[in-house]
């Protein structure tokens, strides 16, 4: 399978997120959302009480993020199959802390540019310029429950992705 191959996973029906996209410091690094940001930490702590419980994800402190930001690595010692799919040695997403409770992941190229499309995510800084693969997006923080529960598909999918050695996205299809 490549990575523009459909999927029956959370883009069969994933849902056009509500309002104007948030402000993010984009193109600046660190790349982080500055509005729109979750008024209930119950949102965001129930997220990533989830997040860090899903088969095969280990919590660590992100190895490539600002401080404080809380990884999602994929368990094991094998080699990553793609590494399209990490952000760094194995951690294929992180949780931004507060205030902005954005995140980075790694998703398909495809399914990228659908939760773009969608207004969930936007590229990295390093994608536009061709120094990432076009898998590393920003997804925006979560406003409500419901939203929450979109990311936590997103994250379901990152992690379909870092886990599925068929799925590699090749480093030169840029959007």
């Amino acid at each position: 399978m490549t990575s523009d191959a459909p999927r029956s996973d959370a883009f069969s029906s994933l849902p056009a997120r509500e309002g104007r996209r948030p402000r993010t410091t984009a193109p600046a690094i660190p790349h982080q959302q500055i509005d729109q940001r979750p008024t209930d930490p119950v949102v965001h702590d129930g997220l990533a009480r989830r997040l860090f419980a899903l088969p095969g994800v280990e919590e660590r402190l992100s190895g490539i993020s600002v401080p404080g930001a809380r990884a999602l690595w994929l368990t094991g010692d094998e080699a990553p199959a793609t590494r399209a799919a990490f952000l760094v040695d194995r951690e294929f997403a992180h949780l931004h802390p507060a205030p902005d409770f954005s995140m980075h992941l790694t998703l398909p190229t495809l399914q990228a540019r659908q939760a773009i499309s969608l207004g969930w995510a936007e590229w990295h800084p390093f994608v536009a310029e061709g120094r990432l693969p076009p898998t590393l997006v920003l997804v925006f923080a979560p406003r409500t429950h419901d939203e929450a529960r979109i990311v936590e598909r997103l994250v379901r999918s990152s992690l379909r992705f870092a886990s599925d050695a068929d799925d590699a996205s090749p480093r030169s299809d840029h959007p």
